[in-house]
């Protein structure tokens, strides 16, 4: 068990803990690791190719090219969430494919094509905003937390 404090195990409990921890294939973390940072690399890589070309084509600023980069990429993970091609790569990859902006939108787009079903309001609407929610609720709190310690430790700010 992952904590002891959680339960008393009985010898035969304990017994099996020791043979099933033996049985538990090796998990090869290296080749793991290599893996989920070549995908997400990756992943980078393309939203910076992305960028460059809103700069270079399209006529953006470096700050401004990036709100068009992250939909482009939103709309990229989306389309291949919904094909079932997303997925097979974060099987293969692990947590490479957990870079915020594309594994945000998998996970959203995922729960929608999976209660769809359920109907537009119900089943895709609050299946999105069970997966969105928590993450506006707190990204919203650390902006303001984050606002806070701004106007406190910038002096510059408040006049002093």
């Amino acid at each position: 068990m992952a904590s002891s404090k959680k339960k008393k195990l009985t010898p035969v409990q304990q017994e099996y803990q020791e043979l099933a921890k033996k049985r538990e294939p090796k998990r090869p973390a290296f080749i793991n690791s290599l893996k989920a940072f070549f995908v997400g690399g990756l992943i980078c890589l393309i939203g910076e190719a992305i960028q460059q070309i809103f700069i270079h084509w399209g006529g953006f600023d470096e700050k401004k090219a990036g709100n068009p980069t992250v939909a482009v990429l939103i709309i990229i993970s989306t389309i291949l969430t919904s094909i079932g091609v997303y997925d097979k790569i974060a099987q293969w990859s692990g947590a490479g494919t957990s870079v915020p902006v594309t594994g945000f939108a998998n996970a959203m787009a995922s729960a929608a094509i999976e209660h769809r079903r359920d109907g537009v309001v119900l089943g895709i609407g609050g299946s999105i905003f069970k997966v969105a929610g928590p993450v506006i609720v707190f990204g919203t709190l650390a902006a303001f937390l984050v606002g806070i310690a701004y106007i406190i430790f910038d002096p510059n700010l408040v006049g002093g």
